[in-house]
């Protein structure tokens, strides 16, 4: 008997660890994102490329929900709460707010603040969840708002004009970063019930009308390149922006959040800033200022810390999935 559990107890610390980086390497291809959607915004409006992309990834989503339709009827009224906001606020409004963000500051602010997004999740793993918070969480969240504060405004003190305090690329980003921090919580609460598969079909295809009525209610021209090649570019950009931040990165995000638990997978999320600034450096040469790399090491100092207690005081049982059926 002792051997049997012996051998589950490793399974399950495998599955969370598989579980883990499959969370670093889907988070990972969100860093790609600018690379094609920076192109994109100059011929569409940031709400035209998240309906688009929609569109395309809900062409090979639909026909996976069919498929996996039974379990749908295992959702209650607090799932489907749950999909309303990962697909409306984490898949819709959170990637628009991002979109946006990118057209008022540089990339790099906009991908560093995303480090603010585990300290969302892991209050709200707290509030709905019941996960534990890491002890001395307010000092660690002071630090990162320090941190926050260096990437927005460096070592600046804005005064007079309130425009000056508030930068709209540094709120937009950081509503980004709060919507995706909810999103995954929502995500590891709707796993307990349901395949991955059908948790990023719902993401995706829940949130088309929402999107349909904004880009309406936006009422922007539809304008395309005139030139073949460049209609071509146009389409490839769309067509990549869909399928490898977009689907599979969330395919590999929800397979390990499936085994992760919330605030601990918010922790491995970390991959996509890293790895955004990364394609910055080498496709726009964007680099980061000192202040801005302060900033980051500070956020980092946190995060670090409280990862270090959650590896502390995960067990096997947390990392396990609970599949229900009632």
């Amino acid at each position: 008997m002792e051997k049997t559990q012996s051998a589950s107890t490793i399974y399950r610390k495998e599955r969370s660890n598989t579980g883990f980086w499959l969370v670093v390497l889907g988070a990972a291809l969100w860093g790609v994102d600018p690379l094609f959607r920076i192109i994109l915004l100059k011929t569409m409006t940031s709400t035209q490329i998240v309906l688009v992309e929609h569109i395309i990834v809900s062409l090979v989503a639909i026909p996976v929900l069919w498929k996996f339709r039974a379990d749908l009827k295992n959702l209650r009224a607090r799932h489907w709460i749950a999909v309303i906001f990962i697909s409306w606020g984490g898949s819709a409004l959170a990637t628009v707010l991002f979109t946006l963000a990118l057209t008022h500051n540089d990339p790099n602010t906009v991908l560093l603040l995303q480090k603010m997004q585990p300290l969302f999740a892991i209050v709200l793993a707290k509030l709905l969840l019941k996960e534990t918070l890491p002890r001395r969480f307010g000092g660690l969240f002071i630090i990162a708002l320090a941190g926050t504060y260096l990437l927005t405004f460096g070592f600046t003190l804005p005064l007079g004009n309130w425009d000056n305090w508030v930068h709209a690329g540094s709120l937009l980003s950081l509503g980004a970063a709060a919507l995706w921090g909810g999103s995954t919580v929502m995500g590891r609460l709707m796993l307990g019930q349901t395949r991955y598969e059908t948790v990023t079909s719902l993401r995706f295809v829940v949130a088309l009308p929402l999107l349909i009525f904004m880009t309406w209610n936006e009422g922007a021209a539809w304008t395309f390149p005139s030139g073949t090649g460049e209609q071509a570019a146009v389409a490839l950009n769309i067509l990549g922006q869909a399928l490898l931040p977009g689907l599979l990165s969330l395919l590999l995000y929800y397979k390990g959040l499936s085994s992760t638990k919330a605030s601990v997978a918010t922790l491995a999320e970390l991959s996509f800033p890293m790895a955004g600034v990364l394609v910055n450096w080498i496709a726009f040469r964007t680099l980061i200022t000192w202040e801005q790399l302060l900033g980051f090491i500070l956020i980092w100092i946190a995060l670090f810390a409280i990862s270090k207690q959650q590896e502390r005081s995960a067990t096997p049982a947390d990392a396990a999935p609970k599949l229900r059926k009632d």
